[in-house]
């Protein structure tokens, strides 16, 4: 045989790749503690950008504590509510691998999916607070957006080979407990932002 004719050869087999078993879920989480958001506000991107091109400083303006509220928040791309990044969640089910047995963050970091780039908040209004942070060796005083009572629903895909929809479950609400999402949560030393899997009639 010829090296072209056992090229055409192996052109000619067909590749065969298992399928892989993707299936879809849908989970409920509910806050048990307030969530504080803290969105990059359009003002801080710009003055970000700004000292990366060595650009002159501009003097700072007074502060607007309305207006800190609410460009802490996440506007729904519709226009219609308020959200969260998915990401935050995936991350906090990701870092839950580290108080739980049996999957790894490699493992659930490629296993599942969370459909869309934000999630809806539903429950309460979103409410400003106001809290002293210390920055370096100065404090200042933040004014950023809070959900009180909130809930989220995350739309899933995810690989049955690898995951259960159980164990998708139990990442979660083990998240919720020892990760949190947004600002001050369990994972920064705080008690805002847990959560957990909705049981049923919740």
């Amino acid at each position: 045989m010829t090296k072209t004719q056992h090229k055409t050869q192996l052109q000619a087999q067909e590749i065969a790749l298992p399928a892989l078993n993707l299936r879809q879920v849908t989970i409920k989480l509910i806050g048990d503690s307030p969530l504080i958001c803290h969105a990059w506000s359009h003002k801080a991107k710009q003055e970000m950008l700004d000292k990366q091109m060595k650009k002159a400083k501009q003097a700072k303006e007074a502060k607007n504590p309305e207006q800190c509220f609410r460009d802490s928040l996440y506007p729904m791309p519709n226009g219609k509510g308020y959200g969260f990044p998915a990401v935050a969640f995936k991350s906090a089910a990701v870092d839950a691998c580290s108080h739980i047995d049996g999957v790894t963050k490699v493992e659930a970091r490629g296993a599942f999916h969370i459909n869309g780039d934000m999630m809806k908040i539903e429950g309460s209004e979103p409410t400003p607070r106001e809290d002293m942070v210390r920055i370096s060796m100065s404090s200042d005083i933040r004014y950023r957006a809070q959900f009180l009572n909130w809930s989220v629903t995350l739309p899933i895909r995810y690989n049955s080979s690898v995951l259960t929809v159980e164990q998708i479950c139990n990442l979660f609400n083990v998240a919720g407990f020892a990760i949190g999402i947004g600002e001050w949560r369990p994972q920064k030393d705080g008690s805002f932002g847990m959560f957990h899997v909705a049981r049923e009639g919740e």
